[in-house]
């Protein structure tokens, strides 16, 4: 099993069982206890666990929302496909309102040998965008404003306003959740102004959602489904949500 399928591995046990020893997460990975020791320190340093003696110890309570360091573990396959996809609809030389978010950082490396300008909302996407040494590395903006701890991400009036000062071909909108009903939604009511500055200010609006998000909710509308012009999810609708998506123009590229 490779680092990053451990790693993947140990959070996910931690989330379920809140707390495991390191002989327990040797026996489920079949790694070496000194292995499963540097995992842990790494994985403490990115604030997905709490080291304890013997073991770790989730930093979620239950139905708390997962960090970036735990989002970033999860649904890798997924996240992506849905980068290839969102990929594949960017052109050339277009101007990009790229989300913060694990999916987010997740498309930025997709980016990062593109002939575009971008700006990204977090600091994992700066990173994702320039670690290439391709001569066709995007031009990037930085939206300045307030760094969130962990997500890196940029929030507040100076990150809204600076975004709102600008006009982009096209937005990628990493909801925390979406569906028919409500729309796009955020889990903070920060990071839900941002989304909304971005998608306002695009000619193009592209949602890259897994599928898990769908028909699940969180506190802060971003933006009603009539904004979305196309919706990349690794998951088909249901044919009724198709039927209602179609009806608002919005269209689906399955990943």
């Amino acid at each position: 099993m490779g680092t990053a399928d451990r790693h993947r591995l140990i959070g996910e046990l931690l989330r379920t069982r809140e707390e495991a020893t390191v002989d327990e997460l040797v026996h489920a990975t079949g790694a070496s206890g000194a292995t499963v020791r540097r995992d842990l320190e790494i994985l403490a340093a990115n604030g997905v666990l709490k080291r304890v003696h013997g073991g770790a110890r989730s930093l979620l309570a239950r139905g708390d929302n997962p960090g970036y360091g735990q989002r970033e573990l999860e649904d890798h396959e997924v996240k992506a496909r849905i980068a290839a996809a969102v990929d594949q609809l960017i052109r050339d030389r277009e101007y990009v309102w790229l989300d913060s978010g694990s999916t987010a950082t997740e498309i930025a490396r997709r980016l990062s040998n593109r002939e575009i300008t971008v700006m990204p909302m977090s600091l994992h996407g700066v990173e994702a965008l320039t670690r290439t040494k391709d001569v066709r590395a995007p031009e990037l903006i930085l939206p300045g404003g307030r760094l969130i701890p962990g997500e890196q991400s940029f929030r507040g009036p100076m990150t809204e306003a600076n975004i709102r000062s600008l006009r982009f071909d096209t937005a990628v909108v990493t909801p925390c959740a979406l569906n028919l009903k409500d729309g796009l939604l955020a889990h903070d009511l920060d990071d839900a102004a941002v989304k909304r500055a971005g998608l306002e200010s695009a000619a193009r609006v592209i949602v890259a959602s897994a599928g898990s998000k769908w028909n699940a909710s969180a506190v802060a509308l971003v933006a009603a489904m009539e904004a979305v012009d196309v919706i990349v999810t690794d998951q088909k609708p249901s044919p009724e949500d198709l039927a209602r998506l179609n009806k608002l123009s919005v269209e689906v590229v399955i990943a």
